[in-house]
């Protein structure tokens, strides 16, 4: 997996790469083209301010028509040679005020326009060949090229014009050629070295770039291997910030989420192997005591086949009471139980509860009573389980409790809230043993022939836990126990 997620990283390295070269490669050409472009459109530029003048100085040279208004063909023919010879690139036509083409020299002598279009003309004459200016092509027409144009006048009469191209066919292809040899020139030097350079320069910034999508992917493979605590760490930036935290986040909740798989199933484990273990005594008791009953059946006395059917009703009861407080602890365990809290009267349910348990602590000689000032406030908590914590404090004091001695529930007004405080006249816990009262299945050496079932305060304690409450223990061998914890006072939400 990892040298696959490594091939996946490196491939898209060299894809991006891949793709900056091509995008390199078409910028260049591009740019050749353009520069070629603009090298010929100043070339042309150049070429016309240079040879702006040279259609009126053929005018001023050679008189084009003579005197009756007709075209002077033969000084045009010599004055074309001598032209010619000069300058072969340009080609020479001679037009009337309306642009129609006279008379003209050029080579082999096509031409397919019959008129040329006076408006650039104008402008040349006009800006004095300054600007930039483009004219027909009569050998081209869909071609504009530079020229030099001048009028031609007598008498302040406009007889025609002097329309010279200045960029002839043969000159083109000259150009065309050169053209083509410089831009082979251009792409073997400047555009492989600028290529060169950019691509090498763009490897580097996307080697930089890819450094958290690495960073990522490293990060996932050591999270995928079992390494639970990997995360993405450092700062980074956009999509990737993005990337990272939702990961991270993700990280964090499937943690949390196999911490509570795991919890739970050692919940499981460990309700099935205490199951297994605590039901086994019970059973036991009653299966010995049933098998007793029928093989002895002909000769037990009525007297021991009760007092044998009283030892399995007991047994039957406890195994009951045991398998009521596996499932009760097991639901607090697992966190499936949410505290439903609500306004009620302490003093109310104190009452009740202890009234419940007189019959029970008569029967061992026990005094069971409240003791509490009277108009107590109400307090804000899930009745139901609080009614819980009061009957398993009252029952767990009754178990330990000798004959004669007494139990007292006592609720005392404190600054925060009500004071509940159970204790008892019992045998008490040693000081090695209270730390541990609490835990699950923890029995003290009393508790070995009593009839508890070890979750009573364990189940205490998870209740008092899921309302946030604290319960605090003081004790003393041969005196007894107290069991002291406090409820908030309800407040009117509209005296907040």
């Amino acid at each position: 997996m990892p040298n696959t997620m490594q091939r996946m990283v490196n491939s898209l390295y060299w894809r991006i790469s891949a793709v900056l070269l091509l995008l390199l490669m078409v910028i260049g050409l591009v740019y050749i083209y353009i520069t070629t472009y603009s090298a010929k459109m100043y070339f042309q530029e150049a070429s016309q301010r240079l040879n702006a003048g040279i259609a009126e100085h053929i005018v001023q040279e050679v008189p084009t028509f003579t005197e009756t208004g007709a075209v002077n063909n033969k000084a045009l023919e010599e004055m074309f040679h001598h032209v010619m010879t000069l300058h072969p690139a340009i080609e020479i036509y001679l037009l009337n005020p309306q642009g129609k083409i006279l008379s003209y020299f050029a080579p082999h002598k096509k031409i397919k326009l019959r008129y040329v279009s006076l408006k650039p003309i104008q402008h040349f004459i006009q800006s004095k060949g300054i600007g930039y200016v483009v004219g027909d092509d009569p050998r081209h027409p869909p071609i504009q090229k530079v020229f030099s144009a001048a009028m031609i006048r007598k008498d302040k009469t406009l007889q025609g014009y002097m329309y010279v191209v200045l960029a002839s066919e043969e000159l083109d292809s000259v150009s065309d050629v050169l053209m083509g040899t410089y831009l082979m020139r251009v792409g073997t030097y400047a555009m492989g070295v600028t290529l060169t350079a950019a691509f090498l320069i763009g490897l580097l910034s996307i080697w930089v770039l890819t450094k958290n999508l690495r960073k990522i992917t490293e990060a996932v493979r050591r999270f995928k291997e079992g390494d639970r605590q990997s995360r993405i760490e450092g700062s980074m930036n956009g999509e990737f910030a993005l990337l990272s935290h939702t990961f991270n986040t993700m990280a964090d909740t499937l943690v949390r989420n196999m911490d509570e798989l795991q919890s739970l199933e050692r919940l499981r484990s460990e309700l099935v192997a205490n199951i297994s273990h605590d039901l086994r005594t019970p059973i036991a008791i009653v299966h010995g005591y049933i098998e007793t009953l029928i093989i002895k059946a002909d000769t037990l006395s009525p007297s021991e086949r009760e007092k044998y059917l009283e030892t399995v009703l007991k047994s039957t009861e406890k195994l009951k009471q045991l398998v009521q407080d596996l499932f009760e602890f097991s639901k607090f365990e697992a966190m499936q139980v949410v505290p439903q809290v609500e306004a009620f009267s302490l003093t109310e349910l104190v009452n009740d509860t202890v009234l419940k348990y007189q019959l029970l602590a008569q029967t061992k000689k026990i005094s069971i009573h409240p003791a509490f000032a009277k108009n107590l406030p109400m307090v804000f908590a899930d009745i139901a389980m609080i009614d819980r914590v009061l009957q398993n404090l009252i029952d767990n004091a009754i178990k330990f409790t000798p004959e004669g001695g007494s139990i007292t529930v006592e609720l005392i007004r404190k600054t925060e809230g009500v004071e509940v405080k159970v204790s008892d006249t019992g045998m008490g816990i040693s000081d090695q043993e209270l730390p541990f009262i609490f835990d699950r299945y923890y029995t003290t050496n009393l508790s070995a022939t009593s009839e508890s079932t070890g979750l009573g305060l364990a189940i205490v304690k998870k209740i008092l836990d899921l309302n946030k409450i604290t319960i605090d223990v003081k004790s003393q061998l041969n005196w007894g126990t107290s069991f002291v914890f406090q409820l908030p006072v309800y407040v009117s939400p509209a005296l907040v």
